[in-house]
């Protein structure tokens, strides 16, 4: 049971697909509304309630003891007390006393303070009151996700090779770097799919360029990967160069499409190229002509990209520049003694600055709309720019894509990876409870820097990141300009990360097949315990633990110098631990409280009882797995439904795609 109320003149973000009629009046079946000052929905909570949802957001899987902002920002320092991170998704789940989902299409700043200020108060408050609320009845909190997923339509779904494994790292600058890469984990004998091609792959950092001099033949050398089973997946920035010469720049300021500032010239922003415009993707028109220029590296031979800097991140504006330029110098000529602090803060605060995204404007349907009032729309419309261009150049192909920024709505379009996080053991466990929370809100295809992206990672952390990577849909380990190397051959005993990454190819006809079938039937492919055993008090409060389709829970180690972890099973499981050279060990524990232990070279999962999988011998990439005679393991006498297709095209829905295994 959905029902929609309108507050003022929302701003129409296609977040929602399906058609609701509108209902107006102040009055809900939960909660209050206030329009006193601007918008404000509260609740009283029960001590029993739990709140999901959220998507990418900082602590637990249950929200519930802190305060979250919807406001996209570039922060690579995710600390405990970070409030918004790189997303915008403005979805929650209470489950308790009621059940009831909220949905709160307003792609400005929004806050939902959930029993922060006051324990049992949740309040979600907004500047302006012109929003839609969608209020979702059901049975349990599962039952609300399943019906707000029908309500914003099909989670993207990538190609196949998509879900094997992938390298990364922000300073691979020439041909011979990619080579190297490659060359390590071919002659390592290591899976691997894709290498990411960070900024460095353009020239002067200008999107939709190569540069010539480190990649004299660019597609004769995409085609050299691929011949090695690779695909080269190159980002794409938001900031378009300001540069005469550069077609891109001279096209979007001919066209008008880029966004202006309020006397109707070009903002300016400084990222990676200096001096940028930002393409106005929510105008229709920049828009496609935005997304048509990705055919420049698909007609190279790339099928992949990956879109960052999309919140949009801004290192500082020209009038930011200024005003800090003005203000030390008038220092300077004083001659002080000191400059006060709160002047020097002003450094710091040219980054990402809220009066710079006051400052410019976008045009939509001819109406001019001011960029802070539709902030969180940015990277969602950036990614939904190039998936659209992709279902007009490649009509019946599936193109990787995915993105650093986003909102409801761009899960239809691409996935997203997590941000630029770093090599923390507290990031590995954030890694995990995200997985729930991003599904609940269309996210599947999602995952996060392996390893971590900024600091120096040690080679047990990178081990065991990896070996929860086995399972997110997103397997990719990327890491920061100046860090220590991570790729998996540059650590002691390679085999041992050979045998998790292999264990991947291993598992990857049931990852895949849960995947689709999540997709498919607009569920989830990572779910809290909770929702699968609603009636188990112990569940509830599991967060470390969580539920991968339907016939497996996952229980990464996530503690330096840990042997192993303590497991709550809600029923009787088989533990199954992967290790190298294709061995595995099972067991079957029975329901209650376990200490697992789990040495550095192995993959620990728990098969439900009851249930089977499918496993495969690895291969060097995924094309090459060979799937028509999987070894079952699990329970004697289970059964599973295997998806398979060729993972290229988009004829999902066809029969023969699903074939009955038993074991």
């Amino acid at each position: 049971m959905v029902r929609k109320y309108v507050y003022g003149e929302p701003f129409e973000t296609d977040a929602v697909v399906q058609k609701i009629e509108t209902e107006q009046g102040m009055e809900l079946e939960v909660g209050r509304v206030s329009l006193e000052k601007g918008f404000t929905f509260s609740y009283q909570m029960a001590d029993e309630d739990i709140v999901y949802g959220l998507g990418e957001s900082n602590r637990g899987l249950n929200k519930r003891g802190y305060c979250y902002i919807s406001n996209c920002t570039d922060d690579p320092n995710h600390t405990e007390d970070k409030r918004s991170l790189y997303g915008a998704h403005n979805f929650i789940v209470i489950s308790g006393k009621k059940n009831f989902g909220l949905f709160f299409d307003y792609p400005a700043k929004i806050t939902f303070d959930i029993g922060y200020t006051r324990s049992e108060l949740l309040e979600v408050s907004s500047e302006t009151a012109d929003l839609y609320l969608y209020v979702i009845g059901g049975e349990s909190a599962y039952d609300i996700v399943k019906q707000f997923r029908k309500l914003i339509g099909r989670s993207y779904i990538p190609p196949k090779f998509a879900f094997g494994f992938g390298q990364s790292r922000w300073g691979y600058k020439t041909k011979e770097d990619f080579q190297k890469v490659a060359e390590g984990y071919r002659k390592n004998d290591i899976p691997i799919d894709m290498i990411y091609m960070d900024i460095d792959y353009m020239q002067d950092y200008k999107d939709f360029t190569v540069n010539e001099e480190n990649f004299p033949d660019f597609t004769a050398f995409v085609r050299e990967m691929r011949q090695q089973g690779i695909h080269l997946i190159p980002i794409i920035d938001a900031g378009v160069k300001v540069e005469k010469g550069y077609s891109v720049y001279e096209e979007g300021v001919e066209k008008g499409y880029f966004c202006k500032r309020e006397n109707g010239s070009e903002f300016v922003a400084a990222v990676w190229p200096g001096d940028t415009h930002f393409p106005d993707v929510l105008n229709k028109e920049a828009r496609k002509w935005f997304g048509g220029k990705y055919d420049f590296l698909i007609a190279q031979g790339i099928e992949g990209f990956w879109n960052d800097m999309n919140e949009p991140a801004i290192f500082y504006s020209r009038e930011g520049m200024d005003e800090l330029l003005a203000t030390l110098q008038k220092y300077t000529k004083e001659e002080v003694d000191r400059i006060p602090l709160e002047e020097l803060e002003k450094v710091t605060g040219l980054a990402n600055s809220p009066k710079d995204y006051r400052s410019f404007y976008h045009c939509v349907d001819g109406k001019r709309i001011r960029h802070d009032k539709v902030h969180n729309l940015y990277g969602y419309n950036m990614t939904r720019a190039a998936g659209e261009a992709f279902d007009e150049l490649v009509p019946n192909k599936r193109l990787l894509l995915f993105s650093r920024s986003s909102y409801i709505g761009m899960h239809r379009y691409g996935g997203i990876w997590t941000g630029d996080n770093k090599s923390w053991w507290s990031h590995l466990l954030l890694n995990l409870k995200m997985m729930p929370s991003l599904n609940m809100c269309g996210f599947l295809y999602t995952g996060a820097d392996l390893g971590g992206f900024g600091a120096d990672a040690t080679r047990d952390l990178v081990l065991r990141w990896m070996a929860l990577g086995v399972f997110t849909p997103l397997m990719r380990n990327h890491a920061a300009l100046g860090t220590r190397e991570q790729e998996a051959y540059q650590f002691e005993k390679v085999e041992d990360f050979r045998g998790i990454i292999e264990t991947r190819y291993r598992l990857l006809p049931y990852l895949y097949s849960e995947y689709m079938k999540a997709a498919l039937r607009d569920d989830m492919y990572f779910k809290p315990l909770a929702f699968v055993y609603p009636e188990d008090s112990f569940a509830a409060d599991v967060e470390d633990q969580v539920m991968l389709g339907n016939e497996v829970m996952i229980a990464p180690v996530y503690t330096q110098n840990a042997k192993g972890r303590y497991v709550y099973l809600p029923e009787r499981m088989m533990l199954v631990k992967f290790s190298k050279n294709g061995e595995y060990t099972k067991q079957v524990l029975e329901r209650g409280h376990h200490f697992v232990e789990v040495a550095l070279d192995e993959v620990p999962m728990f098969i439900r009882e009851g249930s089977c999988i499918p496993l495969v011998k690895a291969a060097r990439c995924v094309e090459e797995l060979d799937t028509t005679r999987p070894e079952m393991i699990g329970f004697e006498g289970a059964e599973y439904m295997l998806y398979e297709d060729d993972g290229i095209t988009k004829e999902y829905e066809k029969e023969e795609h699903y074939r009955k295994l038993k074991k």
